[in-house]
């Protein structure tokens, strides 16, 4: 059996390809660009197959794909920043292509490791223990969730009897090796000082995803057929998100988010920002400093019913968030601390 991983410089991708090395189930090969950082490889990369190229170009999925029985596609644009163009080529077009190279190749499995974010309503509010009976919103929050669900929905169409396709949601993936997600992002920010608390007095929970959770799921789903559906992954704990932050910043030594924007304030920057990141310029090169995406991250409830997933492939998690959260600490540790790596980000 042959496994293919895309996005394997990536967190999520990297991780996989460890797991799958160590586990032995699989030969392993990756679809890397000539200047991907591959460092977090470097203890398995004598025994993975690197294929150069790049998702946007059919030739190197033709190869990547060649005698491949399943693709792991972990490789996505995921931040707010870009112009549709790169969002539609990046997470649509290059997915699409993936997955008819596959198809002419005989693969026949194929895990797309979506996102939550592609049932996120711009105008939408909490989501609390929904499953995945939820339809798509019909005005996306941002370019991200509306090219993941537009991926997500054509992984889906392709399913077949001889072509096995399903889809995985993790939300906010964290964990020992994160250098640049979610959650580092926020702790470098309270590390400065300029994370405000936009919880506002509500408690926000969510449905977080640790990495070796999610990877477990992956795992188990490229070995069922179990096609033609999306799950959520998560962990077993739901967390009180401005509590976790403001425990975790305490415990490496920084102050909790206190300070509290005026709300209209905020949507009315937020709204500017967003009016300045349509020039395609300044959405081509540079993040924007905040979003519509991310207050809806940081201000709705989001909370997932797991049970589809244990039912159809066995999922439960292998990581509980204490002994995640202990090995991320001392990983962090390692890195100089969460300021050195938001130097590098």
């Amino acid at each position: 059996m042959k496994a293919l991983v895309t996005g394997a410089s990536g967190f999520l991708g990297g991780a996989l390809v460890r797991r799958l090395v160590r586990d032995g189930d699989y030969e392993v090969a990756i679809l890397a660009r000539a200047t991907s950082n591959l460092r977090d490889l470097a203890e398995v990369i004598d025994r993975v197959e690197v294929i150069t190229g790049d998702l946007t170009d059919q030739v190197s999925l033709e190869r990547a794909t060649k005698g491949v029985d399943v693709v792991f596609h972990s490789a996505a644009r995921v931040d707010d920043r870009g112009t549709r163009e790169q969002f539609v080529a990046e997470n649509v077009t290059a997915t699409d292509n993936l997955v008819r190279a596959a198809k002419r190749n005989g693969t026949t499995r194929f895990v797309f490791i979506s996102s939550p974010s592609a049932l996120m309503d711009r105008d939408g509010g909490d989501q609390v223990n929904i499953d995945e009976s939820v339809p798509y919103p019909r005005r996306y929050l941002n370019l991200y969730s509306e090219t993941k669900a537009a991926a997500e929905r054509l992984v889906l169409a392709s399913n077949t009897a001889e072509f096995s396709a399903c889809a995985l949601r993790p939300r906010a993936i964290w964990g020992a090796g994160d250098r640049s997600g979610p959650i580092v992002r926020l702790l470098g920010r309270a590390a400065a000082g300029t994370l405000p608390d936009l919880s506002y007095g509500k408690q926000v929970e969510a449905s977080l995803c640790h990495v070796e959770n999610i990877v477990e799921a992956c795992v188990l789903a490229g070995s069922e057929n179990i096609g033609g559906k999306a799950y959520f992954i998560a962990d077993a704990e739901q967390t009180d998100v401005w509590g976790f932050l403001g425990d975790v910043a305490t415990g490496l030594g920084y102050a909790k988010p206190t300070r509290q924007p005026n709300r209209r304030v905020l949507d009315a920057i937020v709204a500017t920002i967003e009016t300045v990141w349509r020039i395609p310029f300044v959405a081509t090169r540079w993040s924007p400093p905040l979003s519509r995406y991310v207050v809806a991250l940081m201000t709705r409830t989001a909370t997932y019913d797991t049970s589809a997933a244990t039912r159809d492939f066995g999922y439960h998690p292998i990581v509980d968030r204490d002994t995640g959260l202990a090995d991320f600490l001392a990983w962090l540790e390692t890195q100089g601390g969460v300021v050195a790596l938001n130097e590098k980000i």
